[in-house]
């Protein structure tokens, strides 16, 4: 297995050896589609009474229809249909009549031996998704489906092939999921690490889903193939599952691209095939050939009626749609003059409305972004925007260094209150302008070489200098001097003495 740098922002890989018609030398790109599967926030599961609930003792949230029982009959669950319209009108996706169908599949966790899912009337078609960099990925579908239960294989690496024996928990069984399915518009890792961050927050602002990878609540298998960079063409695809962290969907993307690439650079063909992802091991293993659509035997699900939403519940939801990231974004930008990407730092931290407020009040977005981004990590505690707004105004008012500002900005967050009677207790006042330019000529006597320097050195020189002299001023004035007026006298103070010296 190769060695070589994975992709990076530039999303391409070099071979250095002849692949299938790819000469020494071609440049690949990743070419990435993702299945995520959400698990829906209801009560309980999708065709039956049993809790939809995380952990538990192990089967205990079970009923004769999750465990495929005879004689039981599926019964749809209301509020997961509500809310896998909400996702698709969040995604601009077409909600449409659908059927569910039965796919069929034996493994342990399946009790039924066969899923309850949709195929080819699925309820959500189409759609996009916009993440914070601009880039726009297309959505295939949106279906709904119920989930399996979940196997432990004891002994060995904790595998089926290799274990001692199994045990199996049909808790989950049976519990709501929205399947979200990307085009192949993902080109890197990074990309793809971004487009499931942006779905998350749209699953978690409509309400959809809680989004916890770690409890599996989200789940993500992507379809990976490679191609020679400019060709319009696809390469073999492998699907890789057992990712469960944004981490993992990185080294996963970044290792199956590695293989492939090295496959065909040594004249070999990929296989398309279902890849397991060993996050011990950093690599993916062969779980089993690929299963085309035929294989499961799809058919539709006679238990169950047609699903046709009624326009105005489709209307209602609609209309009850929190404002969403992508529209956050644009709404900050536009009044702070930035790109939707230049502000979506705030908008994931959830302090945009604190920002826009701020800006609202008349403080400069600016400076508005660059406080909440550098000082305001940890939340912004008990600041208001009125508050946030009146300390940039006596910042720029020359009222508080930058020090000062950003101690007064801390106790906002903790206590609240105003920025003039917090600096006030804190006994800040500026140093006059008369008083800072006695302070400035002092040191400048004290330090005639460093002066000396600072007037007729080259540019560096001064650079350097300047810093010395405005560092000297904030150790006399105890940090009370506003950093912009002592780079105002200096460079005032400097030309004159340049003026003023011998040719």
């Amino acid at each position: 297995m190769s060695d070589r740098p994975g992709f990076g922002a530039d999303r391409v890989w070099q071979s250095g050896s002849p692949g299938l018609g790819a000469p020494a030398g071609t440049e690949w790109e990743m070419v990435v589609g993702l299945e995520v599967h959400a698990e829906l926030l209801t009560a309980t599961k999708l065709f039956s009474a049993s809790p939809n609930a995380f952990g538990g003792q192990p089967n205990t949230h079970i009923d004769p229809v999750c465990l495929g029982l005879p004689g039981t009959l599926p019964v749809l669950n209301r509020r997961a249909v509500e809310l896998a319209i909400r996702v698709g009108l969040a995604l601009g996706a077409e909600v449409r009549p659908s059927i569910f169908a039965r796919k069929n599949y034996y493994y342990p966790d399946m009790p039924k031996n066969y899923q309850i899912s949709q195929y080819d009337r699925p309820i959500n078609t189409g759609g996009s998704l916009e993440l914070p960099s601009g880039k726009v990925v297309g959505i295939v579908r949106a279906h709904l489906e119920e989930d399996t239960g979940k196997s432990t294989h004891v002994g060995g690496a904790g595998r089926i092939d290799d274990a001692a024996w199994s045990l199996v928990d049909y808790n989950r069984a049976g519990v709501p999921l929205l399947e979200i399915v990307s085009h192949p518009d993902l080109r890197s890792a990074a990309e793809a690490r971004e487009y499931v961050t942006e779905l998350r927050a749209t699953l978690l602002a409509v309400g959809a889903s809680d989004g916890k990878m770690e409890e599996g609540s989200l789940r993500v298998d992507a379809n990976v193939s490679v191609r020679p960079r400019g060709s319009a063409e696809l390469g073999t695809r492998c699907e890789v599952k057992n990712v469960n962290s944004l981490r993992s969907l990185g080294r996963a993307l970044e290792h199956e691209a590695r293989r492939q690439i090295d496959l065909l650079s040594s004249g070999q063909r990929v296989a398309q095939e279902t890849r397991h992802w060993n996050e011990d091991t950093g690599r993916t293993s062969l779980l089993r050939s690929k299963e085309e659509a035929t294989d499961y035997r799809y058919f539709p699900e006679p238990d169950l009626v047609p699903l046709v939403p009624e326009p105005a519940l489709i209307e209602r939801i609609r209309a009850d749609l929190p404002l969403l990231p992508r529209q956050r974004r644009h709404r900050l930008a536009a009044a702070a003059g930035q790109s939707p990407a230049r502000v979506a730092l705030l908008v994931e931290r959830g302090q945009d409305d604190l920002a826009l407020a701020a800006v609202e009040a008349g403080a400069t977005p600016e400076s508005v972004l660059k406080h909440l981004e550098q000082h305001l990590a940890d939340g912004a505690g008990a600041l208001t925007a009125a508050g946030l707004a009146g300390l940039i105004a006596m910042e720029q008012r020359g009222e508080l260094s930058s020090n000062q500002s950003k101690a007064v900005l801390a106790e906002m967050v903790r206590s609240g209150g105003s920025p003039s009677e917090v600096a006030q207790r804190a006994g800040f006042e500026a140093v006059a302008a008369g008083e800072l330019a006695g302070v400035l000529e002092r040191i400048i006597a004290e330090h005639p070489a460093e002066w000396q320097r600072l007037c007729t050195g080259d540019e560096r020189e001064r650079k350097k200098m300047q810093g010395f002299f405005t560092g000297q001023v904030m150790r006399a004035t105890k940090g009370q001097a506003n950093g912009r007026d002592v780079a105002a006298l200096l460079e005032d103070r400097a030309g004159t003495s340049a003026d003023s010296a011998p040719g």
